[in-house]
């Protein structure tokens, strides 16, 4: 298809070369330049035929991604293009659900209807459909991101050039890919396009919108400062629409679907309302196109190649209505971040910094429901189990009880421990026994942990460990004392002036350990004290013990 397009436009333009970008004129003269690149083709074409780059890869093996930088600056760096504001233009879905097929109607759109002026751009019935790659079956086809080659220049009604991108990513919910990775390429691609297109089958449903929200918000997790609105455009493609009695096809029934699905009451549950209250809050525009299904032969037939003859008409002519209100250059919006228009080289740098953050580690990594549900049900049951103990280890050791024997203690902090480990392994919980176990050692941790509160709150209420620091400090001020009369008196005078320097350090210590008893200062300094304290104690009682013994 696109090798005969650029053929007619060889002719047309009196010998003008192609190349990898598209420069369009729609004004009072309808002039159209096509301007050949000084680069070399970028990477996923063939020779100069224009095709689907790959910008983004997923590694199935660690479910890493990587930036294809090279082929990215390929296509958005060419000197026509790289200064002029973009449009990005983007679909996202679940997989196999037609996101590709309907993108080569976008692009047969730009090709003949805003370059070569074409009235029935759609083509003939017997032509396949060529560009994003695509095909039937169950199997999903596109991987990552990918955008086209060619960046169509478009001039809008009020003079200026906009640079127009085509994005296609990768299908959702596959049997390969993780809910970080979906979450991922879904948030990439709603960050870095000014239209999103969501991609839907039948209807919009509750985890539909669920989804949208989870991946909306993975996306504004990785925006740093963010005063406005963080995305754009929202369109909700609804294919395959059975209703059109309720709701009519296009637009305006599409309008008051979405008005309906979206509303927020006040009889809704929490949950519901905080869902649609979410959605509004992260785009501008949210809007819904209502599009029929495209035939029984586009469904079934494993020889379809896209040609319109097995196309629904009703499929054709709502197709006629779709496109030109996402790509005529009066509706084209150009990409924004922070109310600030983004160029084609400013485009390349959010996506190197973009996929940076989700190569990191600080974002949370998302989870489906199941794993979600299990981690809070899980959470639950440990905070109850430590309530339970608390409470227990309270009625033992308040703060307005007195002091308990230690080995009494202990023996109650025995008993209630089981008792809360067997309360948490008696909730019923979900995620299997591997992993509750994780959170019964996490209970066990903490348990442990206050338990130790427990003890040495236990311990302070002790009057004679109270008093064991200064008892301690005055009994070896009144020994030192001692010690340096008996020096001087059998004349080592020296040694005594140690024993009287020991003695005014002692005293000092006592003095400052009652100070900061008294004021609450200098806590570290007080701790320092009674631990040298209780080394001296310590050492007395040893020696004594090995005297005795």
């Amino acid at each position: 298809m696109f090798q005969g397009i650029l053929d007619a436009l060889t002719g047309k333009l009196n010998g003008c070369q192609v190349s990898g970008v598209l420069v369009l004129q729609l004004g009072r003269e309808s002039d159209v330049r096509h301007r050949r690149l000084s680069h070399a083709p970028p990477q996923g074409t063939m020779g100069s035929e224009p095709g689907p780059v790959q910008i983004v890869t997923v590694c199935k093996e660690d479910h890493s991604f990587a930036l294809d930088t090279e082929a990215l600056e390929g296509v958005l760096l060419a000197p026509e293009i790289r200064d002029k504001h973009v449009v990005v233009l983007s679909v996202a879905g679940a997989f196999r659900k037609g996101k590709s097929f309907i993108l080569d109607f976008m692009l047969r759109y730009m090709y003949r209807k805003v370059l070569l002026r074409h009235t029935d751009w759609l083509g003939q019935d017997n032509e396949p459909l060529t560009g994003f790659k695509w095909r039937g079956g169950s199997e999903p086809e596109t991987t990552g991101i990918q955008v086209w080659s060619q960046v169509f220049l478009v001039k809008k009604k009020n003079g200026t050039e906009v640079a127009v991108l085509l994005m296609d990513t990768q299908g959702a919910f596959d049997n390969q890919s993780t809910v970080k990775d979906c979450a991922t390429i879904f948030a990439l691609s709603t960050m870095t396009s000014s239209i999103q297109i969501y991609n839907l089958s039948q209807n919009i449903q509750e985890d539909d919108l669920q989804q949208l929200q989870l991946f909306t918000e993975y996306g504004r997790l990785a925006m740093d400062e963010i005063f406005q609105k963080p995305f754009q455009s929202l369109m909700f493609l609804i294919r395959d629409w059975s209703f059109p009695y309720e709701y009519k096809y296009g637009l305006e029934g599409g309008s008051m679907f979405l008005d309906k699905r979206l509303q927020v009451k006040e009889s809704q549950h929490k949950e519901l309302q905080s869902v649609r209250e979410h959605i509004h809050s992260c785009f501008t525009y949210i809007n819904c196109f209502l599009l029929p299904h495209p035939g029984l032969k586009v469904a079934t037939s494993p020889a379809f190649k896209g040609q319109l003859s097995d196309v629904a008409p009703e499929f054709k002519d709502q197709l006629r209505n779709l496109i030109p209100k996402l790509l005529s250059p009066e509706k084209l919006a150009e990409k924004e971040i922070n109310g600030n228009k983004v160029t084609c080289r400013g485009l390349v740098e959010f996506f190197k910094a973009y996929i940076k953050i989700y190569q990191g580690e600080d974002l949370p990594h998302p989870k489906s429901m199941l794993m979600a549900t299990a981690e809070a049900n899980n959470l639950a049951a440990v905070a109850a189990a430590k309530d339970q103990y608390y409470r227990n280890m309270e009625k033992v050791c308040g703060g307005d009880l007195p002091y308990v024997n230690p080995a009494s203690l202990e023996e109650k902090h025995e008993f209630y421990l089981q008792e809360s480990l067997h309360l948490f392994s008696s909730t019923k919980k979900m995620g299997g026994k591997e992993f509750c176990n994780r959170y019964r050692d996490q209970l066990e941790a903490e348990l442990g942990e206050m338990w130790e509160s427990f003890s040495k709150h236990n311990q302070s209420k002790n009057i004679f460990s109270a008093f064991q620091t200064p008892a301690v400090l005055f009994v070896l001020v009144c020994f030192l004392y001692v010690l340096s009369g008996l020096l001087v008196f059998i004349g080592l005078a020296t040694i005594a002036f140690a024993c009287d320097c020991l003695l005014g350090l002692a005293m000092l210590a006592m003095l400052t350990w009652a100070f900061i008893r008294y004021s609450g200062k200098y806590r570290g300094l007080g701790g320092a004290i009674d631990e040298t304290a209780g080394i001296i104690l310590e050492k007395v009682r040893t020696q004594a013990v090995d005297i005795v013994f």
